[in-house]
């Protein structure tokens, strides 16, 4: 997809941090727009900063941990493209930091109902809209932790695991279709994320990690407008996100290590 301009995109937690950058990053590229998120003055904030380029944008409240809501949000959008959306950026996500046994039922299908079923719903649901298209591109917000375990991030990882894996089906069975997929996959990023994570201890505390490790989401963002442009399968990003894909392909044990996972001694 090299023409951006005059193009419709949907864009979820479009309100602040990644979702906020791509999509003025968007609208600086010309693409007509369709923002949600549950906080709606942010989100309200956002549509008029990208207004400042010249292009229509709607915003939809929507809360995706309600699958109607999110079949709602997608029959408004058809109706308001005429059935000619081009690109899906699933972008919210939502993390809980803490032991794993402290986690309730709630906290857990919350979180994966945010970061990966709200995802599979949207694209499922917009798929023959998509095919009618003579090009289309699907962008799923992963992370590193999509590929390498998180300690004390289990139900995080999972659902980026789970949507690495969705984005990879999705490419390899609909591109010769004409619909591209990308997961990207950013290390740690410089917004209010962390301080929105849920945590598991009683003090509340998320350790935050170091600036020298982050990257903003301004970067963020130009990669996602660079692969929709070239179609890429995955893009990593942070050289701290490269160094862990690399470990896990070429010496896992060394996670391991890391972790401090403990090996069975064998018998004599």
């Amino acid at each position: 997809m090299r023409q951006l301009r005059g193009k419709n995109a949907l864009v979820t937690g479009a309100g602040s941090g990644i979702g906020r950058a791509i999509t003025l990053a968007l609208a600086e590229q010309g693409c007509n727009l369709f923002v949600t998120d549950v906080d709606e003055e942010n989100l309200q904030t956002v549509a008029e900063e990208a207004r400042a380029a010249n292009v229509n944008v709607t915003c939809f409240a929507c809360d995706l941990t309600d699958p109607l809501q999110i079949d709602s949000l997608v029959e408004q959008v058809i109706a308001a493209t005429e059935s000619e959306l081009d690109i899906l950026i699933n972008n919210a996500g939502i993390a809980y930091y803490g032991p794993t046994h402290n986690m309730t039922d709630e906290q857990f299908d919350r979180l994966m109902q945010i970061n990966l079923n709200a995802p599979i719903q949207l694209v499922r649901r917009l798929l023959p809209t998509f095919l009618k298209r003579d090009e289309a591109h699907v962008v799923n917000m992963s992370s590193m932790y999509g590929f390498m375990p998180g300690r004390k991030l289990m139900g995080y990882a999972t659902s980026k695991f789970g949507l690495l894996g969705f984005s990879e089906s999705l490419r390899w069975e609909y591109g010769r279709a004409g619909i591209g997929v990308t997961a990207v996959c950013p290390g740690f990023v410089r917004s209010g994320f962390f301080a929105a994570t849920q945590s598991g201890y009683d003090d509340g505390k998320v350790p935050s990690p170091p600036p020298w490790v982050c990257t903003t989401p301004e970067k963020v963002a130009r990669r996602v407008v660079r692969a929709i442009r070239w179609n890429s399968r995955v893009v990593v990003i942070t050289p701290l996100a490269h160094l862990l894909a690399a470990t896990r392909s070429f010496c896992p044990w060394l996670l391991d290590l890391l972790y401090g996972v403990k090996r069975r001694r064998k018998k004599a």
